[in-house]
């Protein structure tokens, strides 16, 4: 048995926790808030409640198997309620379409009656690829430990999976190689956010978040998915863990090669064989470890793009909006100058700026438990943002400048009204979110959302691994491998869960 602190408890540093007690490790997470969750937020306000993080979840066999590997069945602790249509999606020409949730059937009739005969057949063909592509990829990526680029040799020596998954293309350029209608392909192109990449130069192999979506279904939590983190925390008590919020973890402490604890504010140390952090690798490099062993794994991070932000709007509203889906995304007329905007790219390779026109996206679940009459209505309104900066300009830009954020508030909310969805006489009261509040929550690069993107085709490898080079320090989250989101980030806890047990 080993004594292991957990450095976080985000979703990620939870999940590890559970694991590593259900396996009678002596656990011990700490967490600078007074909250557990991480990005997995909420937020309440007069009988407005809010999700600020994630508003959905696919691929929910990766928390099944968490629950059940530690004590009861997921559904025992939280209700799962499949989201049908998965998003209402409107164009710039005003064409608008509900994708079916989990029905690939349901998917090509609607994308057909929406778009035009033909266009049901051509997303299909794209998804058949990535269902292909996650077969080849999920093992050896997804699910085991990433070798660096020796990874990517073994699959080139089996020729027609390195042509399938093809790491040397674009999501934009598979895209364009199945998709002829132009909404399409931003219909595609979207997924790439999900990771907070540009679709110009992210992997083709995020054509699998799309398969995923509709292959396994994408699925609410009743009373908001924050309920899921409060159920997972109380999975990590129960398997004997101890949780410390309000803690905060100076200093990871290394003697030698190896980590010895960690130190905390006011100079309290935890002795520790092994120390998980589920801190943001750059924050956990740059600020917490100290030791020349962590060199190579510094110069790696200094390699790699970091992900997009996010600016946020949380709306109590008067009245309810007929029709209203549980998730909604309004589409700009030129989606290519939102990225040139939020990662400050582009013909004249100018400097981030908020994107004058950018897609907005919508979560407004039908519960009971968001708002405090049926009156009333919350919306989480989300548009992707360059990440916060007060000296570099090349880096973000400073989202604490007087009066940007508020007025910035006024163009999102005057896009959407130009896009059909016009709240704006409706406003109770509205919280916003800049990506430097992200920063101060977080610690994360700028508020980055995700840690790295992936743009590049060596993205994946500059992603921090699993097992740092410090002997005895891990890495679990959405800024290690495999990457961000919720399944990818339970994936890295039994990553991460597996390589201590067998240490």
């Amino acid at each position: 048995m080993a004594r292991i602190v957990v450095v976080g408890a985000g979703m990620g540093g939870l999940a590890v926790a559970a694991r590593l007690a259900a396996q009678r490790h002596d656990v011990t997470v700490v967490e600078r808030s007074d909250t557990v969750g991480g990005k997995l937020g909420w937020f309440t306000r007069d009988g407005f409640s809010f999700d600020t993080g994630p508003s959905l979840l696919t691929l929910p066999a990766v928390y099944r198997d968490l629950f059940l590997k530690t004590g009861a069945a997921l559904d025992r602790s939280v209700e799962l309620v499949e989201v049908d249509p998965v998003c209402h999606y409107r164009f710039p020409d005003g064409t608008e379409v509900d994708l079916p949730n989990a029905s690939r059937g349901r998917v090509v009739r609607a994308l057909d009656e929406a778009l035009g005969t033909g266009s049901g057949a051509q997303w299909a063909a794209l998804m058949d690829r990535a269902g292909a592509m996650w077969e080849i990829t999920r093992g050896p990526f997804l699910e085991s430990p990433l070798d660096g680029a020796r990874t990517l040799v073994g699959l080139s020596r089996r020729v027609g999976d390195l042509r399938t998954v093809a790491p040397w293309r674009t999501l934009r350029g598979l895209g364009r190689s199945y998709l002829r209608d132009p909404r399409l392909v931003m219909l595609l192109d979207r997924y790439a956010t999900y990771t907070g990449s540009d679709p110009r130069r992210a992997p083709a192999a995020l054509a699998t978040v799309p398969y995923l979506e509709q292959t396994f279904g994408a699925w609410y939590v009743r009373g908001g998915l924050h309920q899921l983190g409060e159920a997972l925390h109380q999975r990590v008590v129960e398997t004997g863990a101890q949780v410390l919020t309000s803690s905060t973890v100076t200093e990871v402490l290394v003697e030698g090669d190896r980590v010895s604890g960690v130190l905390l504010a006011g100079g309290r140390r935890i002795e520790a064989d092994v120390v998980v952090s589920d801190a943001d690798a750059a924050h956990l490099y740059g600020d917490l470890v100290r030791s020349p062993a962590a060199d190579r794994a510094r110069t790696s991070l200094a390699g790699a793009t970091p992900s997009l932000s996010g600016f946020v709007l949380l709306l109590a509203l008067r009245g309810r909006t007929p029709g209203l889906a549980h998730h909604t995304v309004l589409f700009p007329q030129d989606y290519d100058d939102e990225f040139d905007s939020v990662f400050g790219t582009g013909p004249h390779s100018r400097a981030p700026r908020p994107a004058p026109d950018p897609t907005v996206y919508v979560s407004a679940p039908d519960d009971p438990a968001l708002r405090p009459d049926d009156d009333h209505e919350s919306l989480f309104v989300l548009v992707n943002a360059p990440r916060h900066s007060v000296d570099d300009a090349a880096a973000g830009i400073d989202w604490d400048a007087p009066g940007l954020a508020s007025s910035y508030a006024d163009r999102v909310l005057d896009v959407m009204a130009s896009r059909g969805l016009d709240v704006r006489d409706r406003v109770v009261w509205r919280e916003l979110r800049t990506p430097a509040d992200l920063a101060r929550a977080t610690s994360s690069v700028g508020g980055s959302i995700y840690g790295s993107s992936s743009n590049g085709v060596r993205s994946a490898f500059l992603r921090p691994a699993n097992r740092s080079p410090v002997e005895g320090l891990f890495l679990v989250g959405g800024s290690a491998h495999p990457g961000g989101g919720l399944p990818l980030v339970g994936l890295s806890a039994a990553i991460v869960a597996e390589q201590i047990g067998r240490a």
